[in-house]
C-alpha cells in the first residue's frame, strides 16, 4: 500500500476502523478469513483499483466508514460489512463477483450484485431522474439490506462533505437524501438516522436557516433543560414508588422537524411549544411489557392532564415498520404542552435500529409487514407505466402516511394510510375483490365505495361479478396499490374494447368493400375531435358514435385528399402531361395512349391485369387505379366525374405480380389447409403471400393473399381450389 494513498488523518482512521470491525466479528469470523479480506483490499489498492473519485473522496475510507456505521446502527452483520468492503473492488473489476461468491459465499455475492446494480444506475444519471427512479427502486426491492447499506452509506457521505468545496455536489447529495433516503429510513424504522439525514440536508441546502434555528435553540437550551428537569423529577419519583425499573430522559426535537412545524403552522420558533419530548424507557421482561407501559401511562396521565386527540397506542397495534411505543401529550407547568413517550428497552432498540433489530443475520428474516411493503413497491413499479414522477409522489405518501387500523368481520387486522376508503380496503384484501367491489358494511351500516374509514372500523366488503373498475374510482382511493390496480384494469378493459371496436369497424368497412388505410383512419379520428384512439374506440362500443358516420367521414376525407386544388378536367390534365419516357412499369395505358404517368393500384379493390379499370386523379398528380365495379370508384365517379380518366391494361405485367385476396370456406378436416397451400405452391407463377385461418362449429374460414400475373391465372387457381375435397366456397375478395 502506497503511503501517499492516505492522508495522515485517513491512515489513522483506516487502522482504527479496521481494528474495531475485526473486534466486532472475532466470534463469527476466522483469523484466516479476516487475513484474506485484508489481503484482497491491500492488493487492490496497491494496483490502483481504489482511486479517489472525481470529488476527491477516498473510496476505501468511505466504505470502511459505512461498514463501521452499519455495526454501530444496525448490528454486527458480517456479510453486509464484507460486501461493503469488497464492492468497490468488484466495481473496478479487480475481483469478480463470482470469485467473491467462491471465497465468501452466496449471501455476500447477492449483496454485491445488488450494490453493483445500483452503482450502474447511478453512472447513468441521478436517482431522482424520472426514468432512473423506478429502476433504482426495483433494484432495492430485490434485497432489503441493499437499501440499508445505501442509507448508511449516505449517512457517512453526508458527514464527510460538510465543508466540501464543490457546493453543487453537496447540494445534489443533500437533495437526493431528503427525497429518497430519508423517507426510506423512516419506513424501515431507522428514526435516528432519518433525523440526522434530514438535519444535514436542511443544513446543506439552506445553511442560513439551519444556523438561525440552531442558534435560537442554543440560546434557550438552559431554560429548556431546566423545564425538562422540572417535568422529569415528579414523574421519576412516582414511577419509583410504583416499583418500576426505568430510565428517563428528555430530548430536543430535530432542527428539520422544528422547521417543518414552523412552516406548517406559519409560526416563529418562540410560538412552537412542543420543541422537546420526554422518553420513559422501562426495563421489564417481555411478558410484562404491556402492563408496565400502561402502568407508567396511568401514572403520567394522573399527574398531568392529557390531550386525548394526541394519545397514540402503538403497543397494542405496532406500526408497519415494527415501532412500538405509547405517546401522549400532557399539559405541563407554565401552560406548555409536552410529549411523553413510554416504551420498554426492547421497544427502544427497535425504535433506534428499526426492523433490523428483529433480524437474525444467519439467513435474513424480514418482518411480514416489510415483506408486504416491498411487494407493494414491486407492484407499484410494475403497474405505474412511464409516469415515474407520479410514482415518486406515491412512494413518499406510502412511506410517510399516518395509519388507520381496520378489521374484517372475522377479526383480521389491516393497516391503511389515513384517508383510506372502502375501495382501498377491498383492494388491500385482494385485487379481484377490489375490482368487483360495490360498497361495504362499516360497523353494520351500508356505506358507499368512497366512504372514508376511521380507526377501529369493522368493514365487510360487498361485491358483484358484473362490477368492473371505472375511471371515477381513481378519485376514491388513496393507496398506491388500489390506484395502480384500477389503472391496470382500466387499461385492460380499454384494450379489449378497442380490439372489439376494431373488429366491428373492419367488418363494416369490409361489407362496403373499403380497404382501411390506418393513416387515413387516424386523420378521421383527429377530425372527429379525439385526442386518443382508445376514446374513439370506446365511443364506438358504447354507440356514442355511429360507424356509418365514420365511414362517410373516411370516404369524404379520402376524396378531399384526392381532389386537386384547382378543378382541372381530366382532358386538361392529360394535355399538360405529354411524357414521352418509356417506363418499366407501364402496364397501364392512361387516357389516349400517354405513358410515364405516375399512378398506383388502389388497395380497396386490388385491380389485376385483365380487370376493367378506371383512373382517378389525386391532388398530388398521381392517379389511383380502381376496378370499374369498385364501390369507392362509383362513389368518386358520382361526386367528381371530372376527375375520372380512362385507363386500360397494356396487355403485359412487366414481370410484376398483383395481390389478390381470396376467401375460402370449407369443412374443418385434418389436412385441408395443407392441401390448399400445397396446391398453390405447385402452381407456376403463383405465390402465397399471407394466410389467416379461423375455425368455428366444424367449419374453417381462410383469408389468403395470392400473387398472380393476371386475372386468368387467378380464375384457374380458384377453380382448382374449388375441386379440393372439403372446400365449400371460394371467391375473390374486392
Amino acid at each position: 500500500m502506497e503511503e501517499s494513498y492516505y492522508t495522515a488523518k485517513e491512515k489513522k482512521f483506516v487502522v482504527d476502523a479496521y481494528k474495531k470491525l475485526c473486534e466486532s466479528f472475532k466470534d463469527e469470523t476466522s483469523a484466516e478469513e479476516l487475513k484474506q479480506l485484508r489481503q484482497i483490499m491491500t492488493n487492490g489498492i496497491a494496483k490502483g483499483h481504489a482511486a479517489r473519485d472525481k470529488y476527491g473522496i477516498n473510496p476505501t475510507v468511505r466504505h470502511l466508514n459505512t461498514a463501521l456505521l452499519i455495526t454501530e446502527n444496525i448490528g454486527a452483520d458480517k456479510n453486509m460489512v464484507i460486501a461493503v468492503l469488497l464492492y468497490h473492488l468488484c466495481k473496478t473489476e479487480y475481483i469478480s463477483p463470482e470469485k467473491v461468491k467462491e471465497e465468501f459465499g452466496d449471501d455476500i455475492y447477492s449483496l454485491i450484485y445488488g450494490l453493483l446494480k445500483v452503482s450502474e444506475l447511478y453512472k447513468k444519471q441521478s436517482a431522482l431522474q424520472d426514468e432512473n427512479f423506478s429502476k433504482l427502486m426495483m433494484a432495492f426491492a430485490e434485497n432489503i439490506r441493499v437499501i440499508i447499506i445505501m442509507i448508511i452509506d449516505r449517512l457517512g457521505l453526508m458527514r464527510m462533505i460538510n465543508h466540501h468545496p464543490n457546493q453543487k455536489f453537496v447540494f445534489d447529495v443533500a437533495r437526493e437524501v431528503l427525497y429518497l433516503y430519508s423517507p426510506l429510513a423512516h419506513r424501515l424504522g431507522l428514526y435516528k438516522i432519518k433525523s440526522e439525514l434530514e438535519d444535514m440536508s436542511l443544513k446543506y441546502t439552506n445553511r442560513d436557516l439551519y444556523t438561525q434555528i440552531a442558534h435560537k435553540l442554543n440560546e434557550t437550551k438552559k431554560e429548556r433543560d431546566k423545564y425538562i428537569a422540572n417535568i422529569i423529577a415528579p414523574v421519576e419519583k412516582a414511577l419509583k414508588e410504583a416499583g418500576l425499573k426505568f430510565e428517563i430522559k428528555g430530548r430536543t426535537k430535530s432542527i428539520y422537524s422544528i422547521w417543518n412545524k414552523m412552516k406548517k403552522q406559519n409560526a416563529d420558533l418562540k410560538d412552537i411549544y412542543d420543541l422537546f419530548a420526554i422518553r420513559v424507557i422501562i426495563d421489564t421482561p417481555l411478558k410484562n411489557e404491556k402492563q408496565d407501559c400502561w402502568a407508567a401511562f396511568a401514572i403520567v396521565t394522573d399527574m398531568f392532564r392529557a390531550n386525548p386527540s394526541r394519545t397514540k397506542d402503538w403497543i397494542t397495534i405496532p406500526k408497519s415498520n415494527g415501532y412500538e411505543s405509547l405517546h401522549t401529550t400532557v399539559y405541563g407547568p407554565d401552560n406548555r404542552w409536552v410529549e411523553i413517550q413510554i416504551r420498554t428497552r426492547r421497544m427502544d432498540e427497535i425504535a433506534e435500529k428499526g426492523l433490523a433489530a428483529h433480524w437474525k443475520y444467519k439467513g435474513v428474516k424480514s418482518e411480514k409487514s416489510l415483506d408486504e411493503w416491498m411487494a407493494n413497491v414491486r407492484d407499484m413499479l410494475e403497474t405505474s407505466g412511464k409516469d415515474t414522477s407520479e410514482l415518486m409522489k406515491k412512494m413518499n405518501l406510502d412511506i410517510y402516511d399516518k395509519e388507520v387500523f381496520i378489521f374484517t368481520p372475522k377479526g383480521d387486522l389491516y393497516k391503511l394510510p389515513l384517508g383510506a376508503t372502502i375501495l382501498d380496503f377491498a383492494f388491500a384484501i385482494h385485487s379481484q375483490l377490489g375490482c368487483t367491489c360495490i360498497g361495504g358494511k362499516v360497523n353494520g351500516k351500508n356505506q358507499k365505495l368512497n366512504y372514508t374509514l376511521k380507526n377501529g372500523d369493522t368493514v365487510e366488503i360487498m361485491n358483484s361479478a358484473s362490477q368492473q373498475p371505472k375511471q371515477q374510482w381513481l378519485t376514491y382511493v388513496t393507496t398506491a396499490k388500489a390506484r395502480n390496480k384500477i389503472r391496470q384494469s382500466l387499461n385492460e378493459i380499454n384494450n379489449k374494447s378497442a380490439e372489439l371496436a376494431k373488429e366491428m369497424l373492419q367488418r363494416r368497412f369490409k361489407n362496403r368493400k373499403i380497404d382501411i388505410d390506418e393513416a387515413g383512419l387516424t386523420k378521421v379520428v383527429k377530425k372527429l375531435g379525439y385526442k386518443a384512439t382508445t376514446d374513439f374506440y370506446n365511443d364506438i362500443i358504447t354507440e356514442k358514435i355511429d360507424i356509418s358516420s365514420v365511414i362517410e367521414s373516411y370516404l369524404a376525407l379520402e376524396a378531399k385528399e384526392e381532389e386537386p386544388n384547382t378543378n382541372r378536367s381530366a382532358q386538361g390534365y392529360i394535355m399538360h402531361n405529354p411524357l414521352e419516357e418509356e417506363s418499366t412499369n407501364d402496364f397501364i395505358v392512361i387516357g389516349e395512349g400517354i405513358k410515364g404517368i405516375n399512378y398506383k393500384l388502389s388497395r380497396c379493390c386490388n385491380p389485376i391485369l385483365g380487370d376493367e379499370i378506371i383512373g382517378f386523379i389525386a391532388s398530388d398528380g398521381a392517379i389511383k387505379i380502381h376496378k370499374s365495379t369498385c364501390p369507392n370508384a362509383r362513389h368518386l365517379a358520382g361526386k367528381y366525374p371530372y376527375r375520372i380518366i380512362k385507363a386500360v391494361w397494356s396487355g403485359k405485367s412487366g414481370g410484376n405480380q398483383f395481390s389478390a385476396p381470396i376467401e375460402i370456406i370449407g369443412n374443418d378436416d385434418i389436412g385441408i389447409v395443407n392441401n390448399i397451400t400445397s396446391l398453390i405452391s405447385k402452381e407456376k407463377n403463383v405465390t402465397l403471400r399471407s394466410i389467416t385461418v379461423d375455425s368455428h362449429d366444424g367449419l374453417f374460414q381462410g383469408r389468403l393473399v395470392i400473387g398472380v400475373n393476371d386475372i386468368q391465372e387467378l380464375n384457374n387457381l380458384l377453380k382448382k381450389i374449388t375441386n379440393i375435397k372439403g372446400v365449400k366456397h371460394v371467391q375473390r375478395i374486392n
